[in-house]
């Protein structure tokens, strides 16, 4: 291939991805660095796209925004060669919600993979702001602080705190990493999703023994008076209005997932539990700080979270298949990008 040149794994359309080549960018414009892609770990919203099912994106896209990489050049932040995490979050600055320093939710963001092209690619170019020193971190260690920092914001925004009891409906990795986050907040945590075998992975891997099947009578016994925060990390709308009904009085309901359609509840009984909805979306600043000091600590087990390391090379014949079997997965990694 030209050194000019680049491979791009490119959604070219539904159910179509493809090593596409583009101009391996040599010049950062103001602001930006130039930024040698490391590693890339593949997110559900990656698989949504290749199979069509992403609302608002157009084909082609270069997929991929949980980003690691080494700095292509000098700048006033970071040395050549760097390792860096790559904040995917493109937000204008100016916004109401950019100026209350709610970044995450800027009316005008821009996620790189989604909304403009992403960094499954050799070199790509980033806001000097949209880095984080990964100094300590492996490579993909870097690549999976971006998801697990979706987590950490969730809880975050819940308030949960030592002694409360949390739910986590969807043991996917979203609601694992909120998960990991809940118990490093002191909150006893219960896992529910409609997989056993995804039940058994939490189990096994990383020590949550309190999970329930989907359907499961929960409200029984002890926790007959419901849960203290309830986290939905399924994306499905069945399993959001069944949420509600594991809400304990004075509760919160924080929405990590996003569905299409409307959500209906019993507003008697959410009124009378002084509940809170809560959206929670991406993540801010102190969220993947925190992911990282978190990792460094070894507080989070980024061996046990990741199921395979893929080369760029593989993932047009692998992707596919990965798609239709996420349940005997967490996070998969791209790595050989050059």
């Amino acid at each position: 291939m030209n050194d000019e040149l680049m491979r791009c794994g490119t959604c070219v359309e539904p159910g179509r991805f493809e090593l596409t080549q583009r101009p391996r960018p040599e010049t950062a414009a103001p602001g930006q660095v130039l930024v040698d892609i490391q590693a890339v770990g593949l997110c559900g919203t990656d698989y949504h796209i290749l199979q069509g099912k992403h609302p608002y994106l157009e084909y082609p896209r270069v997929i991929g925004h949980e980003l690691s990489g080494r700095v292509a050049e000098g700048s006033d932040r970071f040395a050549k060669g760097e390792l860096v995490v790559v904040n995917p979050y493109l937000s204008c600055g100016e916004c109401r919600a950019c100026q209350r320093g709610k970044s995450n939710c800027c009316e005008h963001i821009s996620v790189l993979g989604v909304h403009g092209d992403g960094g499954m690619c050799a070199r790509t170019a980033v806001p000097e702001g949209n880095l984080y020193s990964a100094d300590g971190l492996t490579p993909i260690q870097a690549a999976m602080v971006e998801f697990l920092a979706i987590g950490a914001h969730a809880v975050s925004r819940s308030g949960a705190q030592t002694g409360d009891r949390v739910l986590i409906t969807g043991a996917g990795p979203i609601g694992i990493g909120t998960a990991l986050f809940a118990r490093l907040a002191g909150a006893e945590v219960h896992m529910m999703d409609v997989s056993a075998q995804r039940l058994d992975m939490v189990r096994q891997r990383f020590g949550f023994e309190r999970v329930h099947r989907s359907g499961s009578p929960l409200m029984e016994g002890n926790l007959g008076s419901g849960f203290d925060a309830v986290f939905d990390a399924t994306g499905n709308v069945a399993a959001i209005e069944a949420g509600f009904q594991y809400l304990a009085h004075g509760s919160s309901y924080v929405l990590v997932s996003v569905v299409k359609n409307d959500i209906r509840f019993s507003d008697p009984e959410f009124h009378k539990r002084e509940a809170r909805i809560i959206g929670s979306r991406n993540a801010l600043d102190a969220d993947f700080r925190q992911v990282m000091a978190a990792i460094r600590t070894g507080q989070i087990d980024c061996d046990a979270l990741c199921s395979e390391v893929i080369a760029l090379a593989d993932l047009p014949a692998r992707f596919a298949s990965l798609a239709q079997n996420r349940d005997a997965l967490i996070k998969v990694i791209v790595t050989d990008l050059i």
